[in-house]
């Protein structure tokens, strides 16, 4: 077998207090009337992604090292909205996934990258991430592609739920003691959909954390 993507299901019931729908229908629509957790009702239309960018890893205002291994390669195939808030907190959204991997680079949940990119849920959801990694003896290697991205804000302005699709079919795990690459047959457990609600760092302007996470595992929405 392989290491497909985040071992989600202990991660689950950590976040069954999120007040969002567990999966969608998969159109732009589809979480218009969810709520965001800890913030009011959002009337905002969800900003589809266009066409594929990348986002900055190293260069952060905050100076925050969210770097990998170069065996490592996440790509995020998505287009920052135009509100600069949502772009603010899809960067900052893809930087959180990068802390968990680089968590499981280094075997360890005390990062400063976790730390600065993710609170409460989302820092808990995070640390059962990396401890499955941990306990299992891997480490990642390969390309996990994100894509599909939407947003959208709660009201007040200082929380925005991303979600976006995940692609491991290309992300592999490998034995840390042995070197071994975990390999499997291409199924719909490499497809997953993602619900990260973002709330903004309350002393900066620029960060985003984390603060609760939702994922729908096999994920038929996002072949």
């Amino acid at each position: 077998m392989k290491r497909r993507s985040l071992p989600v299901a202990a991660a689950l019931t950590a976040t069954a207090a999120l007040l969002l729908t567990a999966c969608g229908s998969g159109d732009d629509n589809s979480t218009a009337n969810d709520k965001i957790a800890g913030a009011e009702q959002s009337t905002a239309t969800p900003t589809k992604s266009a066409e594929p960018s990348a986002a900055a890893a190293e260069d952060k205002p905050d100076g925050v090292d969210v770097s990998l291994p170069k065996d490592m390669n996440l790509v995020f195939d998505w287009t920052k909205p135009s509100n600069k808030n949502e772009a603010a907190a899809m960067d900052d959204a893809a930087n959180y996934i990068r802390a968990i991997y680089r968590g499981v680079d280094k075997r360890t949940t005390k990062d400063a990258a976790l730390t600065a990119y993710a609170t409460g849920g989302g820092l808990h959801y995070a640390e059962v991430q990396i401890n499955e990694w941990i306990k299992g003896g891997w480490t990642g290697v390969g390309t996990r592609r994100h894509y599909d991205a939407t947003t959208r804000s709660a009201p007040n302005g200082n929380s925005v739920e991303v979600d976006f699709c995940a692609d491991t079919g290309k992300f592999l795990g490998k034995e840390v003691k042995t070197g071994k690459v975990l390999e499997a047959k291409p199924s719909l457990k490499d497809f997953a959909y993602y619900k990260i609600v973002m709330v903004r760092f309350p002393t900066s302007d620029s960060l985003w954390q984390a603060s609760n996470v939702i994922v729908e595992t096999e994920a038929a929405k996002c072949q």
